[in-house]
């Protein structure tokens, strides 16, 4: 009787196998296909994180050509060394940054307008738009001071 059981239970066993042939491959694909997804998900997220970074990078530069326009401006309209007033030019020559390390791809666009006079006070507005382009990517940034006479 005991050969009987266990030819039986080899029998059932064998059936169990061979029902699940072939799952092992089914799960090793499954696992292969969600980890794949995983890492393209990431490697989209690492790209897109690298590009935010550069944007800001070429912001930064854009805003410091146009901070620089301005404070360029400003000097012409208030010198330094005389105590002569200037008024606005309508010929404005903008900064030169092909010597600037890091501003070399940058250019600023300054405008200078007299805002009128008041109680013998002059006001001007001073607007500077600073234009970076690196690998064809072109950003902009905008500064405007008021700035008056004493």
């Amino acid at each position: 009787m005991f050969h009987k059981q266990y030819h039986h239970d080899k029998y059932a066993l064998s059936q169990v196998k061979s029902k699940q042939k072939g799952s092992a491959i089914v799960v090793a694909i499954f696992v292969i296909v969600v980890m794949a997804l995983l890492g393209a998900g990431l490697v989209k997220i690492l790209s897109s994180s690298a590009e935010s970074v550069a944007y800001e990078v070429i912001g930064t530069r854009a805003y410091a050509a146009a901070q620089t326009g301005a404070q360029w401006q400003l000097l012409e309209v208030f010198p330094h060394d005389t105590n002569v007033k200037t008024a606005c030019k309508s010929n404005i020559t903008a900064p030169d940054f092909s010597n600037v390390e890091g501003l070399t791809s940058c250019q600023a666009t300054v405008t200078c307008n007299d805002d009128g006079v008041f109680d013998g006070t002059t006001y001007y507005v001073i607007t500077s738009v600073g234009q970076c382009s690196i690998g064809g990517v072109v950003t902009s940034r905008t500064v405007q001071i008021e700035a008056r006479s004493l």
